[in-house]
């Protein structure tokens, strides 16, 4: 039986290539820094790290290595278990109760992965009777949580409040008993921010709750690092907010839901993928304890991330480059041509710079384009290097 299978798999992965829309995995001998060693594909020995979503810079802190080690030797190297049968330290709740302080919300609960947490809020709090509106260019995790419930769908424009209004009258006139709006509060292949604000005045005009996936803010976005929610200063008003402990603080793996204390009790007794996951290991846990204490005096981080955003945009704009406008250190480099910017990707990483081209399905048909994101990491010479790579690397192309 097989054989055909493999036959017919073999076929849509040589579509795949022929379109552009391969997507290798380069092999990294080093620690996830700003400076990385690439072990294939071209690369000059160690090279510039511009894809990660190494914000801050602590992936390889010294100070969350060390609690890693120490927490290795104090609390063991796994669970074994999931948390309501024997998974559940002291450190677990540690990092909850530290977590709900930090963002500002009664009680979080604690996943394997932000996809986990996403994909465990909706069938637990939302039924057929109930309608969920999802703004369109929402995280895969977010679309696919949506699925699995029995909640009825309504999807708004990115970002277009007009039509987020629609859709919660839609749902209104539909009898729907509860309604949840939710969105990303940074949307990953844009930069672009989700206007919080005006969502929870819509949500306050049409009594529907607010859900923000707020994976690409926390830890650097907002004054005091807290994300979108406090940004726009709506952080008592947001009442689900889910998010990961793999971008900016420390990069490990790890994800979270801080929410009203009623959601959370209710996901620790009826969600799933909480229910039959292991626990978060217990070293990440530790780790991401000394990441909040980091966070607590990162202004100096957060300010030198902003600057690396702002020199970048602007010198790329210098250069003639079209970017999607926007002051997060998501900076998509529009290509437009998925074979294009995955050739101009290698060119980069020949000049040493590592980036990855994204094109469809990742992003919509004919909107390739290069995703270069910034770290506090970076220094001012590294910015400008990976500016000089890309001029170099167009003109390779075009020549």
């Amino acid at each position: 039986m097989y054989a055909s299978v493999r036959d017919d798999l073999r076929a849509t992965l040589d579509e795949i290539r022929d379109a552009g829309l391969y997507k290798p995995e380069r092999v990294i001998g080093t620690p996830q820094s700003a400076s990385v060693g690439v072990t294939e594909g071209g690369a000059p020995g160690d090279v510039l790290n511009f894809c990660a979503n190494n914000y801050l810079g602590l992936a390889d802190h010294p100070a969350v290595v060390a609690a890693a080690k120490d927490a290795l030797d104090r609390w063991g190297y796994g669970m074994a278990s999931v948390r309501f049968i024997c998974g559940t330290q002291e450190i677990h709740k540690e990092l909850e109760q530290r977590l709900s302080a930090f963002l500002g919300q009664e009680d979080t609960i604690l996943y394997s992965s932000c996809f986990d947490a996403n994909g465990g809020v909706f069938e637990t709090l939302l039924g057929p009777e109930d309608a969920v509106i999802s703004d369109a260019l929402n995280h895969a995790s977010i679309i696919d949580g949506i699925r699995l419930s029995k909640a009825r769908r309504h999807r708004y424009a990115n970002r277009d409040m007009a039509d987020l209004e629609q859709q919660l009258k839609d749902s209104v006139a539909g009898g729907s008993r509860r309604r949840l709006i939710v969105t990303d509060g940074v949307f990953s292949m844009d930069g672009y921010v989700a206007p919080l604000r005006e969502i929870c005045d819509l949500a306050d005009r049409y009594d529907a709750m607010v859900m923000v996936d707020d994976s690409h803010a926390v830890g650097f976005v907002g004054p005091g690092g807290r994300g979108t929610p406090e940004l726009h200063g709506v952080a008592d008003r947001v009442d689900i907010v889910t998010g990961t402990l793999g971008k900016a603080l420390g990069g490990a793996s790890g994800g979270y839901v801080a929410a009203r204390a009623e959601i959370v009790e209710l996901l620790r007794q009826r969600s799933r993928p909480y229910l039959f996951s292991n626990s978060l290991a217990p070293v990440i846990a530790a780790a991401s304890l000394t990441v909040l204490d980091l966070l607590e005096s990162a202004g100096d981080l957060r300010g030198r991330l902003a600057a690396n955003t702002a020199l970048f945009r602007s010198r790329m704009t210098e250069e003639g480059f079209e970017l999607l406008p926007g002051d997060h250190p998501i900076a998509p480099v529009m290509i437009g041509d998925a074979a294009k910017a995955g050739r101009m990707a290698e060119l980069l990483l020949e000049r040493g710079v590592y980036v990855i081209g994204f094109s469809y399905p990742v992003v919509p048909m004919g909107q390739a384009r290069i995703r270069v994101q910034l770290s506090a990491a970076h220094s001012t010479e590294d910015v400008e290097r990976a500016v000089s790579a890309f001029a170099d690397a167009r003109a390779a192309l075009e020549g």
